[in-house]
């Protein structure tokens, strides 16, 4: 069955002006839920290898783990197309792949990147014969200034629990200084601060070290940054982002996914 919008009215429109996007932002943060509200086991929820071959859906049986969608994006040279790339996994194992090529109708704008990828995120998902357990984004959820990153955007219009993972810290403050290099496993709340809608101190995500060297002085990895969507609390977020890496900096569902989405441009 196709995941499709729940909330139409948060469907992103490019054609809105900077005031509009903004309040449809605001509105889609009352909407979200920042809480454990899924139907699975978290402690099922896991990477696997990441290199089993693809299965049909005939093969999958009842009562298995849950079914994880990484998604991510990719743009033309030209940067006027969006491809949106979504991998489902369950285990490791891919059980299906989407993918759609959208006009990108307005420039990067920080805060606003659902309104330049979300219409082809959402055409991929409508592509999705198997409904995900959980989504996986290559960006930011409550981590945003208005607690509506592209993973709340998206997991709200399609109520599904959604996360996001993303490579800089858009805005909250680190709870402790990230400067010395955090070891493997590692986890520092992020608070809302005045840049932030939400309430001074409220944990709105985590940098969380997936991987690091041995001596992190010499050569060292940065945190991903990883923030609650949808239906998904800031602690219960980190334990799946933890349990999704395999070895890697990135949870294997969006690696996939952008490894896809690489693969998805080159053929255009």
């Amino acid at each position: 069955m196709p995941t499709t919008p729940v909330h139409p009215e948060f469907v992103p429109d490019a054609s809105l002006s900077r005031e509009e996007m903004e309040q449809l932002q605001r509105d889609i943060a009352e909407v979200a839920v920042f809480e454990d509200r899924f139907d699975f086991d978290p402690t099922a929820v896991s990477a696997g290898s990441g290199e089993a071959e693809q299965t049909t859906l005939g093969e999958q049986r009842a009562g298995e783990s849950p079914v994880v969608a990484g998604v991510d994006q990719a743009f033309t040279a030209d940067g006027e197309q969006a491809v949106s790339a979504i991998v489902a996994a369950r285990d490791g194992e891919v059980v299906e792949r989407a993918h759609a090529v959208e006009p990108t109708d307005i420039p990067y704008i920080p805060g606003l990147l659902s309104f330049r990828e979300g219409g082809a995120i959402l055409s991929a998902f409508e592509k999705l014969s198997v409904e995900p357990d959980l989504a996986v984004f290559d960006g930011s959820g409550r981590i945003h200034f208005r607690q509506a990153g592209i993973a709340t955007h998206v997991g709200v219009t399609l109520d599904v629990p959604a996360v996001g993972v993303a490579k800089n810290l858009l805005c909250g403050r680190p709870r402790e200084s990230l400067d010395g290099h955090l070891p493997q496993g590692a986890r520092v709340a992020i608070e809302a601060d005045d840049s932030v809608t939400a309430p001074e101190g409220t944990v709105i995500g985590h940098a969380y070290q997936s991987r690091q060297y041995d001596d992190p002085k010499t050569r060292h990895v940065n945190p991903l940054f990883v923030s609650p969507g949808h239906r998904v609390s800031a602690e219960t977020t980190t334990d799946l982002v933890g349990r999704l890496c395999a070895g890697y900096k990135l949870p294997e569902p969006t690696r996939l996914a952008d490894s896809y989405a690489d693969e998805v441009k080159r053929s255009l």
